[in-house]
């Protein structure tokens, strides 16, 4: 049941303070209608007596003696179908691309589908890429939670569009949902451009929410696009992948949201409640039993530096399967893709490798180039002798003839196991 009230005591930033109020519950929706006609959207935060502090997404232009507030009586809720495939959305979940209404086939609150912790199934199965850094030594499975973790000047949008189109020709019951949170209209744009390019825009979902939006309203669009994953993966059983870019940004989002409300903040000034936010965000994705779909989530997160002790990058690492990094100084050699091994890591890579999976020797391989490359970069800053400078050698090589596969270059999981082996043969000689 909708009520309306006019009893505005304050606005503060994102929050909204409105009194005199009776049968209003935590988490509800709420709209604020202006004195022009316009309306703008919130969520009830909390309740104290009689009074409710909402989070509004976008708080410019209200009177507090002009504006009325409609209570909806209930939590706000995405429009879903499986007609959403190809189509471009806000961060509440509203066609922007022009098109026709979605028509809805259910709607679902914006917490997603609950699952029980007996309904999780572990990731078992490898999606091949076509990237020896990532196929040999760090695979990608169905349902793993990976962040990207990048860095100033390293371009991954075209790396991020390749991964993508690899992942849907893998099959028909592939899809992918792209979310842009606090990036520039033409950075969301320039990704739109990329998937249209390499064919996938009709089995993607795309949300967009830029860095001029309020803080709220790209807090809110992660667990709008996750929704959005989870309809797909858990009720009409696709494959998905679930890119968004920037998870720093959303952080940023979350603290601007918790500095507003004057809360105790943790290190880094961040809300102590961020990891919990963060690992109930991964927690959503995965595989669920009974479920032939699955979620696999696929965050980029930009950092300024390479300190991973650092506050976003420790809480992330704790909440993951793992992480892909990008190397800065690979991408200035024009090594492409420029995954940086040595600080990539998969958790669950030894679950899809190996015989009856992918070749007996896939685990000897990678192991054995770790190794090697990691003795080699060493080297690099010795060279004191022979033994050093052919290690050396060998991470040269190893840059330029198996990280290295230029723009468009793609291989199969033999090529790749191949070549490595090539690799090796020629360090033990």
């Amino acid at each position: 049941m909708i009520k309306e009230y006019s009893t505005i005591d304050e606005i503060s930033g994102p929050l909204m303070l409105v009194s005199g109020l009776k049968g209003v519950g935590t988490g509800e929706r709420a709209e604020v209608e202006l004195k022009d006609g316009s309306v703008r959207s919130g969520t009830v935060l909390e309740i104290n007596g009689d009074s409710a502090l909402l989070q509004l997404r976008g708080s410019e232009g209200i009177d507090l003696n002009g504006s009325k507030v409609r209570f909806m009586g209930h939590a706000p809720e995405l429009a879903v179908s499986g007609d959403m495939l190809g189509r471009i959305f806000d961060g509440e979940g509203r066609p922007i691309d022009g098109g026709a209404c979605l028509l809805a086939e259910k709607h679902i609150a914006f917490g997603g589908i609950p699952a029980s912790p007996d309904m999780r199934e572990g990731p078992k199965e490898m999606i091949t890429t076509g990237f020896s850094a990532l196929d040999a030594m760090d695979p990608l499975l169905r349902g793993q939670r990976i962040p990207m973790m990048t860095f100033p000047g390293i371009e991954n949008r075209a790396f991020v569009s390749r991964l993508a189109r690899e992942t849907v020709s893998s099959g028909d019951d592939f899809a992918v949902v792209f979310a842009a949170i606090g990036v520039s209209f033409e950075e969301a744009e320039s990704f739109v451009q990329d998937f249209r390019r390499v064919g996938i825009l009709d089995r993607t979902v795309v949300f967009e929410t830029l860095s001029d939006d309020p803080a709220a309203a790209q807090a809110e669009a992660l667990s709008t696009a996750m929704t959005a994953a989870e309809y797909l993966a858990f009720e009409k059983d696709l494959q998905v992948l679930f890119v968004m870019t920037d998870l720093t940004a959303w952080c940023e989002a979350l603290r601007e949201i918790s500095s507003a409300r004057r809360e105790a903040r943790g290190n880094g000034f961040f809300p102590r409640y961020l990891r919990g936010e963060l690992a109930s965000v991964f927690e959503r994705a995965g595989r669920r039993s009974g479920k032939s779909g699955s979620v696999t989530f696929l965050p980029v997160m930009t950092l300024q530096d390479e300190d991973f002790s650092g506050t976003l990058p420790e809480i992330v690492n704790s909440v993951s399967d793992g992480r892909i990094v990008l190397s800065r100084g690979l991408a200035r050699k024009g090594i492409y893709p420029p995954v940086d091994v040595i600080r990539s890591c998969s958790r669950l890579k030894d679950s899809c490798i190996g015989p009856g999976r992918t070749r007996g020797d896939h685990a000897d391989i990678a192991r054995g180039l770790f190794l090697a490359y990691s003795r080699g970069v060493e080297a690099r800053g010795r060279a004191a002798s022979a033994g050093d400078r052919y290690c050396a050698a060998f991470a040269d090589e190893f840059e330029k003839s198996f990280l290295n596969q230029g723009r468009d270059g793609s291989r199969t999981m033999d090529e790749t196991l191949d070549l490595g082996s090539e690799l090796l043969k020629k360090l033990s000689k």
